[in-house]
């Protein structure tokens, strides 16, 4: 049975790293919130497509619309961590990190009365030490392995091979811990990236679908991942960094927040936690 995995990352545009140059982090406070409606709109999409998604939350949106995300938990949502301050890995120590998703996790967990069994890294900058002060943490799965060898932030993970015939997104990476990585597609002796939000933004939507389907049929589940600044073309514009970094946030958004519904109108898309149950529950 093929599986769509739905998911989001919870932060606001200008905690992106792509924004990094032109915005420092001190003035985080002061900046214009508008993920709040953003994720209004989202969640209006997925109840019109009767679709329910997993959504990554930074803890510091967490502090500051803690109505919205009570509001996605109470329709049927699965709440996962996206960590406190959306500090790459590689920023933090062991110890910083593990206080970072601990802290992250008691206030999502008080939120919203869900456990927070998932994490993503931001930027997806996952290392093999995060690992087992994951596992430590309580948690179930990470889901921030993204292979693409040409994206200097995104992190490294060392995955155990799978068995023969299989290749699944789904990896056992220790006792009941794994990894829901995300898809890339094989080409041409190289590696497409494509798993949703600027890639998503990028392809015409026809051959994003076929690759949807291709990456269905070589490995049987396909997680998709978007962010709320994503369906957001009137966010302020940001000055003072690199054109291939402008290029990456701004290119597509006018056509976003439509190419989303189609995608949902063209798969059927559950939260990360409906697939990992059912794979745990046939492994038993």
């Amino acid at each position: 049975m093929y599986s769509c995995m739905l998911s989001f990352d919870v932060e606001d545009w200008f905690q992106v790293e792509n924004l990094k140059a032109g915005i420092d982090r001190s003035s985080w406070d002061s900046r214009e919130l508008r993920v709040e409606r953003n994720m209004d709109r989202i969640l209006q999409i997925l109840s019109d497509h009767q679709t329910r998604a997993t959504f990554f939350v930074l803890g510091w949106i967490a502090r500051r619309c803690p109505a919205l995300i009570k509001r996605i938990a109470q329709q049927g949502h699965e709440i996962a961590s996206h960590g406190q301050d959306h500090y790459l890995l590689g920023e933090l120590s062991p110890e910083a990190f593990y206080n970072d998703i601990t802290s992250s996790t008691a206030l999502l967990e008080d939120l919203t009365g869900q456990k927070m069994n998932g994490f993503r890294a931001p930027s997806f900058s996952i290392t093999d030490w995060a690992i087992p002060l994951l596992k430590k943490a309580g948690f179930l799965y990470d889901s921030s392995y993204f292979y693409n060898p040409y994206h200097s932030r995104y992190g490294k993970l060392t995955v155990p091979p799978q068995p023969s015939g299989q290749r699944s997104g789904i990896i056992p990476l220790q006792e009941k811990f794994y990894e829901v990585a995300l898809p890339s597609l094989s080409f041409m002796g190289g590696v497409i990236p494509w798993g949703g939000g600027g890639y998503f933004r990028l392809y015409p939507f026809r051959i994003f679908c076929a690759g949807v389907k291709r990456i269905l049929k070589e490995r049987g589940d396909f997680l998709f991942y978007m962010h709320p600044w994503e369906i957001d073309p009137g966010q302020p514009r940001i000055s003072g960094i690199k054109k291939s970094y402008a290029f990456r946030h701004y290119y597509g958004l006018s056509k976003a927040e439509g190419k989303l519904s189609r995608l949902l109108g063209q798969f059927s898309f559950v939260p990360i936690q409906t697939v990992l149950e059912e794979r745990m529950t046939n492994v038993q």
